[in-house]
This record gives C-alpha cells, sequence and structure tokens, in this order.
C-alpha cells in the first residue's frame, strides 16, 4: 500500500503515477489517496479528460462505482487555470490527455503540489501509452496495479479488446475490454487479424 512522504524530508511537490490495465484498480487507489488527502485537511482538487463520459460527466467515477466530483478538461494545460490554493492535484485517465500533460505535471510539482496521476500505461495492442511513459520516467512514486486475468488466474497487466476496431482510443468497459496476463493477450491478438495490420 502506497504511504505518503514524511514531508519535512521532501518539502517540494512530487509526482505519483498509479498505472496498470483495465480492471486493476488505478481510478479507486487515485480516489484512496484524494480522500487520505481530504481527511488530513489537505486541499485537493480532481481532473479527467472531457472525452471520458463513460459514468458520469462531472465526476470520475471507479468500475466499483466510487465516485468523486472532478473537473472535465480538453487540453492539459488547463489545469494551471484551477491549482491556485491547491495541495493535492488528482489527474484520472491520463493516457487521453496530449503530450504536454509530463511537463504540466512537472511545473506544478516544481510550484510544491503533490500530482497524483492514475491512468493506463499500455494501449489495446500492448504498446505504451499517450503521456504515461513519460510520466512514469519522471514520477517520483509509481504503482504498478494489476486486474487477475480470467482465463488462467495470473496477473493481468493487458487490456484485451472484444470490439472490432483499431482505433487506439475507444472508450469501454466489460463490455469491450477484459483484463489479460501476457500469454492469454498474446494468445487472443493472434486470432484477430485486424490487430496485426497494426502491430
Amino acid at each position: 500500500m502506497f504511504l505518503e512522504s514524511n514531508v519535512k524530508l521532501q518539502p517540494a511537490g512530487w509526482i505519483e503515477v498509479v498505472c496498470g490495465s483495465m480492471f486493476s484498480g488505478k481510478t479507486e487507489e487515485l480516489l484512496r489517496r484524494l480522500r487520505r488527502a481530504w481527511y488530513a485537511r489537505q486541499h485537493y482538487i480532481l481532473f479527467k479528460p472531457e472525452k471520458d463520459k463513460r459514468y458520469a460527466l462531472k465526476e470520475v467515477v471507479s468500475h466499483d462505482e466510487n465516485a468523486m466530483e472532478c473537473i472535465t478538461i480538453t487540453h492539459s494545460g488547463d489545469l494551471l487555470k484551477y491549482v491556485g490554493g491547491v495541495e493535492v492535484i488528482g489527474i484520472d485517465e491520463a493516457q487521453f490527455f496530449d503530450m504536454g500533460l509530463p511537463d504540466v505535471c512537472q511545473e506544478l510539482a516544481v510550484a510544491g503540489k503533490r500530482v497524483v496521476v492514475a491512468g493506463l500505461d499500455m494501449d489495446f495492442l500492448g504498446r505504451p501509452f499517450g503521456p504515461i511513459p513519460d510520466l512514469l520516467a519522471m514520477a517520483e512514486y509509481v504503482t504498478k496495479v494489476h486486474a487477475i486475468c480470467p482465463h488462467c488466474g495470473n496477473l493481468a497487466s493487458h487490456s484485451y479488446r472484444f470490439a472490432e476496431s483499431d482505433e487506439t482510443i475507444l472508450l469501454g468497459a466489460l463490455d469491450a475490454y477484459e483484463p489479460r496476463c501476457r500469454k492469454c493477450f498474446s494468445l487472443g491478438n493472434k486470432l484477430k487479424p485486424f490487430r496485426r495490420k497494426k502491430a
């Protein structure tokens, strides 16, 4: 379990990244950390990309249906308009943001903010996804969470897509994706000819 840094030892801000496959608990962990900040009477704010409208327009909602109010934005630079007087900043579904997000997070951390980012580290083809790899390299703290593969019971680190689409961004839940281990993910992709075109 992640425990917050000792502020006396780390007076400046920092970046935390929670990553993993779909259904691994990334959003749940993000919300847990923000709830702890709230209990500690720290001012926090939560963001998600405007394109994520799966569960609610103005809330971040986990697959377990836990929710927190949020601000939706279209561009990573828009975060800077809202963070005055805030100590902790949460960002969900970070893989859907533009490639400027790492620089924005760096600016916020240098300004003394604690930045907690959650997102998919790989897309449906198993490739690094959006700005997440850069954020992983920059972060002081990285937590990789795992789901369980429903086919073999091993730890799942990949998001397997059922839908017949080769678009990188395709919003969905259990109707379109399932978590899979490396082996089951690879076997499934070999049976999908539309995926081999982009490999």
